[in-house]
């Protein structure tokens, strides 16, 4: 793996600079190789990685089963680029076994992700079922461990 991708997976948001001195190179060439990276698309953004809970970030998030038909010249592309393409998901990969897509949906409230799933998801051509999950604590995101000290960490502790 590329030695300024692996620094960018691995550590935290570093500059240019920093990022230079520790693999012992010019700022110039740690710079070239970003814009490579991005130019090939292999490194695509930024986003940091909050806590659900945090202020502002009251969103119902739902993992979503979709069984769909392949198509006779696009297989499952073609409908997974269309289910891509709503504002309402955040990721969806092609799976192996039980059903073909996952996607992560969110919204507000649980009513408007039930919603976009029964009235938008469900109803394009090409989708057989869906089986939706409501996600309702995470204590892991993208390898941050969120929840402190076991389940009850978060609330407040009761006199005897």
């Amino acid at each position: 793996m590329n030695e300024v991708l692996k620094m960018l997976l691995d550590g935290e948001n570093l500059s240019t600079e920093q990022m230079a001195k520790i693999l012992a190179c010019d700022k110039s060439a740690i710079e070239a190789d970003l814009a490579r990276l991005k130019a090939e698309n292999i490194l695509l953004g930024w986003r940091p990685i909050l806590h659900p809970n945090a202020a502002g970030q009251n969103q119902v998030r739902a993992l979503i089963e979709v069984k769909i038909t392949p198509e006779r010249e696009g297989g499952f592309d073609r409908l997974a680029e269309r289910v891509s393409g709503f504002e309402e998901v955040e990721s969806c990969y092609l799976m192996s076994g039980a059903y073909d897509l996952m996607v992560i949906v969110k919204g507000p409230t649980l009513h408007t992700v039930a919603n976009f799933v029964s009235s938008r998801l469900a109803t394009i051509g090409g989708v057989l079922s869906t089986a939706t999950h409501f996600m309702l604590r995470a204590y892991k995101e993208q390898g941050f461990v969120l929840a402190a000290n076991g389940p009850d960490a978060d609330k407040p502790s009761v006199s005897p």
